[in-house]
């Protein structure tokens, strides 16, 4: 199933722009940022003061990927998820 590319507006640091993820990343930011009780702002502000290059929508992707794989990691899940 292909996940296209959704470009949503959003404020960080008080600024507003525009981010272009697939919704499978939109939908683990949300959950990310329920978890930890904070904004999508809030949120995008923390990766974006935190990331070191390349543009904001891959600091998220990657973002994403390493919170759900330290997840993984610390419930003992050794498993890969099926690729079809």
């Amino acid at each position: 199933m292909k996940s296209p590319v959704v470009k949503r507006s959003i404020v960080v640091a008080g600024h507003k722009t525009s981010v272009s993820l697939e919704e499978a990343f939109w939908n683990g930011m949300k959950e990310i940022s329920s978890h930890r009780d904070m904004t999508l702002s809030e949120l995008v502000g923390e990766i974006d003061s935190n990331r070191q290059q390349g543009n904001l929508s891959s600091a998220i992707r990657l973002f994403v990927l390493d919170y759900f794989r330290s997840r993984a990691t610390t419930s003992g899940s050794e498993h890969s998820p099926s690729l079809g």
